[in-house]
């Protein structure tokens, strides 16, 4: 079928990402995480991808993309780790779902659903060593782990990992780095004197970025995620060899010749300063381009990098490619690996203030998936 756009997702280069990061972990096994429709490149066949690179298990946000996962025909190990009350918690133990849990009260819940199901739940315990969002404080750390020991010796759970995750890793030096790790040893200290982290227990704190920068935090397993997707997690430090998975295009809807002083777009922050021609690209900011790409991010067409011409809208922008001889159908390119001229996804980034994740993340379900193998 032919659309007016389409994300190009290249899963050789998922498993070459995949396989560089098992190298860098040592031994260490590799959760590849997978949540948010993995990183917007699809969910099923990018994590099919992430296996074939090496990875031995599978991390989602969400209970329901876990079962996603499942439905899809995925057998790995997977851990969902935010889970709010009134989930499906039962579906995910009939699933072979590891769950995460970090207060006492959840705890209860999952114990409820073990004991409705007839399965034990598999359990990550996660601490708060600094990142103040999930998991919890060392102060409440023996309440939880007490509680786990008094569901596990009711058959009710099991322990299979202690986790915690670095809030600033990917600001390599900064204080809080050596502040966590010592919080996250203290955890597991603890763990081990209530005897709730045994030799089978899996210990896990890295992401992305402490995966290329902190040895010393790989313990049992890592858990990458911006980094399988070929986008650098500590950008300022290079690629790391990383190849950009997802190349977004789209096809040029109309081409016109306008004269001198035209208004572009809503609000005419753009007017034509001669005659000219314009190109309308359909991708707008319902399909993941940002609004405050108006007038700042490049695209590739017509073998030239183009700047965005007036303001961007929900399902079109257009832009300005002068007297170059472009005709509707032709493709433009917003970003991709950069090996043809075109900008990246860290241009982008770079460019609009933010951050890759949310540039790739962003890309809506109009625009379908294209594999490359």
């Amino acid at each position: 079928m032919i659309t007016p756009a389409e994300a190009r997702v290249d899963l050789s280069a998922i498993r070459h990402n995949v396989a560089l990061l098992k190298e860098r972990a040592g031994g260490a096994e590799l959760m590849g995480a997978v949540k948010a429709d993995a990183y917007g490149h699809g969910l099923v066949p990018t994590s099919e991808a992430v296996l074939q690179g090496g990875a031995g298990r599978l991390g989602t946000a969400f209970i329901q993309e876990a079962l996603a996962l499942r439905a899809g025909g995925v057998t790995a190990p997977i851990l969902s780790w935010l889970i709010t009350p009134g989930e499906p918690i039962a579906e995910a133990l009939a699933a072979d779902v590891e769950l995460s849990a970090s207060h006492p009260g959840l705890l209860d819940e999952i114990a409820a659903a073990a004991r409705r199901t007839g399965r034990a739940a598999k359990l990550h315990l996660e601490a708060d060593t600094g990142m103040s969002r999930g998991g919890a404080p060392l102060a409440a750390w023996p309440d939880l782990l007490a509680k786990a020991l008094e569901l596990k010796a009711e058959g009710a759970i099991e322990i299979v990992g202690i986790w915690s995750h670095f809030a600033c890793a990917d600001i390599p030096g900064h204080p809080s780095i050596a502040r966590q790790l010592e919080a996250y040893e203290a955890a597991l200290k603890l763990a081990e004197q209530a005897g709730a982290a045994g030799s089978e227990v899996i210990r896990h704190m890295s992401n992305s970025a402490a995966i290329v920068t902190l040895p010393e935090a790989r313990f049992d397993m890592v858990r990458p995620g911006i980094a399988m997707y070929g986008l650098s997690p500590i950008p300022e430090l290079g690629d790391f060899g990383l190849r950009p998975a997802m190349t977004l295009v789209a096809r040029i809807g109309l081409v016109k010749r306008v004269a001198e002083g035209c208004g572009v777009s809503y609000g005419h922050l753009y007017t034509t300063s001669c005659e000219t021609t314009l190109a309308l690209v359909p991708l707008g900011y319902a399909d993941g381009v940002l609004r405050h790409a108006t007038g700042r991010a490049e695209v590739l067409a017509g073998g030239r990098r183009r700047t965005i011409a007036g303001r961007v809208c929900m399902d079109q922008f257009m832009i300005d490619v002068g007297d170059d001889p472009v005709a509707a159908g032709d493709e433009v390119v917003l970003f991709g690996p950069g090996d043809g001229g075109e900008p990246t996804a860290q241009e982008w980034a770079d460019t609009l203030g933010t951050i890759t994740h949310e540039i790739v993340t962003r890309i809506g379900a109009r625009v379908p998936r294209v594999y490359h193998k």
